[in-house]
């Protein structure tokens, strides 16, 4: 089978990819991420699914757009906001995989605990049909860790948020609210 997983970020793809590689599922990456703010985030997971793509000898295309005036202006509900980041790449997703003759595709976002992933799935499953191609599920959750792990063990770069601009202030109003606490206990 050749499969090209849509890739969120190196850290999550490298559970996946060792899995299906090891099933002997041909696995090429697609690098489509727009959502993730700021530019110097995007820079610097795009440069980190580079240094594993040769780390791990892994083909992966790119697809540029940097969107951050489209999250910035959205008004939308938390799975709102979701729902359209999930679409917007799992449609490119379908439609790359489709045209470039792929029997499935999949993303990397089915690793990590922290998404939403039922709503991944059925976005998925949508866009394959409309794309004409099969969305090929997995639940890798359960190698999150295992994943998590290695990817620190290969020196790979992990961020502390999804990467909308919307985690991006949480992380940072977390991260100025624990200085706080810090400098009161002095």
């Amino acid at each position: 089978m050749k499969l090209l997983m849509h890739m969120c970020c190196a850290p999550c793809a490298v559970y996946p990819t060792g899995l299906l590689r090891s099933e002997n599922i041909n696995v090429e990456g697609l690098f489509y991420n727009p959502n993730i703010h700021p530019l110097e985030e995007y820079d610097h997971r795009k440069e980190t699914v580079e240094e594993y793509s040769r780390l791990a000898e892994l083909k992966v295309h790119y697809f540029e757009g940097f969107m951050q005036d489209k999250w910035e202006k959205f008004k939308g509900s938390e799975i709102d906001r979701c729902t359209m980041c999930y679409t917007l790449r799992l449609n490119k997703a379908a439609e790359f995989a489709a045209e470039k003759g792929y029997d499935a595709f999949t993303t990397s976002l089915l690793v990590s605990p922290y998404q939403k992933h039922d709503l991944i799935r059925e976005l998925a499953e949508k866009a394959g049909e409309k794309a004409g191609v099969e969305f090929y599920y997995r639940d890798f959750r359960d190698g999150y860790r295992k994943g998590q792990q290695e990817a620190k063990d290969l020196g790979l770069y992990r961020q502390k948020f999804c990467g909308c601009i919307y985690s991006y202030n949480e992380r940072m109003e977390y991260l100025r609210e624990k200085e706080l606490r810090k400098l009161k206990q002095k």
